[in-house]
């Protein structure tokens, strides 16, 4: 069986996009999206992929011509594409002056970056003079520096840069390190000057599923394709990218990346907040609602809990009637926003578990739950009921099970997550969720609590 590489010819676009990160997220998800842009005619440009850490191997890029497959599967379509719209993949590291010579490139117009939510930070101790410099703030300083001084400050020569990764202003926290970062090693105020004005930060937000590399279907995946990937990546075919910029700078953008007129799921804006907290609230706070809800239940899955009628009705619940009302757009949007939740989590071809959703259980009931439930309380006099018992449920589950390796188990939870105002009545009604739970178990108290 041939390999993907020897199946298809490499599209050719200039260089356009420098990439930093090589995994299955923004490959699934950023360059998908390119490739139908080529195709349609609508853009005409390529991405290099930059390895922006030190360790890991591009064997299989290079092997394959960086070509590689798609798969977006969900219970009603699939989707099979063929990746050709990446120019090459190299390491910072091992590739530096390759990487450096990037800078120079005339036609480089966008960065693209996923390096994870802890990869966007202000790191003091990074160094001009590394090959490259340490954080990914310090590497994309040098990087523009050194676009700066190839086009001796050209105002045309800046970039637009669009960071993927999950935390609020991501656009503006990079754009703040990368200040920092100038000041720290001493770079001259014009090039400070040029970074603030002639680079475009965008915050953005992103939304799909994407699950991987299929280790146990890639053989009846590759005898349907007819060839070898290596670096083949599954997903679901939803998706959204909402990317924000300046109400004056709305046209150019969409001129200059017309993702829209390919028909693609982008929405470009001046305020992502709404679009931010419908997904936080409703996506990712049902699953935070729900996650030790099933495990109590004892269910492994997302699938299996939404194939449980009482799960499922709890999950409905806490969506529909606690976390729909407190998000900021209009009320159809919302709901079908919701209800296209419900689908995606019942996708037959992700395996969606909850033991991975309940990592970092603390931090993520403070950004997906607690503002609804303050909110609730603020405007009816009191708390919601599920997603109280959902909490309760949290605590439960660590009290049978212990932290099981979690740095971000609730021990004195409530001495953190509600230290920040007198929300002793919360905290009581919770625990008097918990001992119900811990004497009649959760089946029970379902039935009692659910409509």
């Amino acid at each position: 069986m041939l390999s993907v590489h020897e199946t298809v010819e490499k599209t050719r676009h200039p260089l356009k996009i420098l990439q930093y990160g090589e995994g299955n997220f923004l490959r699934a998800f950023f360059d998908y999206m390119l490739d139908i842009a080529n195709e349609k005619g609508v853009f005409d440009g390529a991405a290099c992929i930059v390895k922006a850490i030190p360790f890991g191997s591009l064997a299989d890029f290079a092997e394959q011509k960086s070509i590689y497959t798609v798969v977006l599967r969900d219970a009603q379509h699939s989707e099979q594409r063929i990746i050709r719209c990446v120019d090459r993949a190299l390491c910072a590291y091992d590739d530096y002056d390759a990487y450096a010579a990037l800078a120079e490139n005339p036609d480089l117009r966008f960065i693209v970056s996923n390096t994870t939510e802890a990869g966007i930070v202000y790191d003091e101790n990074d160094r001009f003079e590394l090959r490259p410099p340490t954080s990914f703030p310090g590497k994309l300083t040098k990087f523009l520096y050194e676009r700066y001084t190839a086009f001796d400050g050209a105002v045309d020569k800046g970039l637009i840069i669009l960071p993927v990764e999950l935390i609020d202003k991501n656009g503006f926290m990079l754009k703040e390190c990368c200040r920092k970062l100038a000041a720290l090693w001493g770079l001259p105020p014009t090039f400070i000057a040029w970074l603030t004005d002639s680079n475009i930060f965008c915050n953005t937000l992103v939304d799909r599923i994407v699950t991987g590399y299929p280790k146990d279907e890639i053989g009846q995946l590759e005898r349907e394709l007819g060839y070898h990937d290596k670096l083949l990546v599954t997903g679901e075919c939803h998706a959204l990218w909402v990317i924000e910029c300046g109400a004056g700078q709305q046209a150019m953008l969409e001129r200059e990346l017309p993702f829209t007129a390919a028909g693609l799921p982008v929405i470009i804006t001046d305020d992502l907040a709404p679009y931010r907290e419908r997904k936080v609230r409703l996506l990712n706070g049902t699953h935070t609602a729900t996650v030790f809800v099933a495990l109590l239940a004892g269910l492994e899955t997302v699938g299996e809990a939404l194939a449980d009628q009482q799960i499922r009705r709890f999950m409905e619940q806490v969506l529909f009637n606690e976390l729909a009302p407190f998000v900021p757009l209009p009320a159809e949007e919302v709901r079908a926003y919701a209800t296209a939740v419900l689908e995606r989590f019942g996708n037959p071809h992700i395996r969606h578990e909850w033991r991975s959703i309940a990592l970092n259980s603390v931090s993520k009931v403070k950004a997906r739950l607690l503002p609804t439930v303050l909110e609730t309380y603020n405007k009816n006099g009191c708390y919601p009921k599920l997603l109280c018992l959902s909490l309760a449920a949290l605590l439960e589950y660590y009290r049978i099970h212990g932290a099981g390796g979690d740095p971000d188990a609730p021990e004195g939870m409530f001495a953190e997550l509600l230290g920040m105002a007198d929300l002793s009545g919360l905290a009581a009604e919770v625990e008097n969720n918990r001992r119900y739970l811990s004497e009649r178990g959760i089946r029970s108290v379902l039935e009692q609590y659910l409509c």
